[in-house]
């Protein structure tokens, strides 16, 4: 099996090839091509290579397949005795994109 252990938005995924993530909001067109080139660890059968920071020469390819939103958060905040209530709301935006090939140069 083939995966990698990429970074994206300050935050890390496990990309493995034909499968989809979700990554924070990118300023990407739909249907476009993305590269991930911030790979900490690409594991391939038996051989793993752990980056110090990065893998050199290795790049995930990525196809953007949507713009989604997230499940909708209620943030009640509430103070007896004082009277304060205070109801809002988030929804957090998403790119899902599509891990087309693993590569290593």
């Amino acid at each position: 099996m083939k995966y990698a252990i990429v970074e994206s938005g300050g935050k890390q995924y496990k990309a493995v090839e034909g499968a989809t993530i979700e990554v924070d909001l990118l300023n990407v067109e739909v249907g476009s091509a993305f590269n991930l080139d911030k790979v900490l660890l690409l594991v391939e059968d038996e051989k793993i290579s752990v980056g110090t920071p990065t893998v050199k020469g290795a790049v995930v390819a990525a196809k953007v397949v949507d713009h989604v939103k997230g499940p909708k958060l209620t943030i009640f905040k509430y103070s007896p005795k004082k009277r304060i209530r205070t109801k809002t709301g988030h929804r957090q935006q998403y790119t899902q994109l599509k891990i087309e090939s693993i590569k290593v140069e």
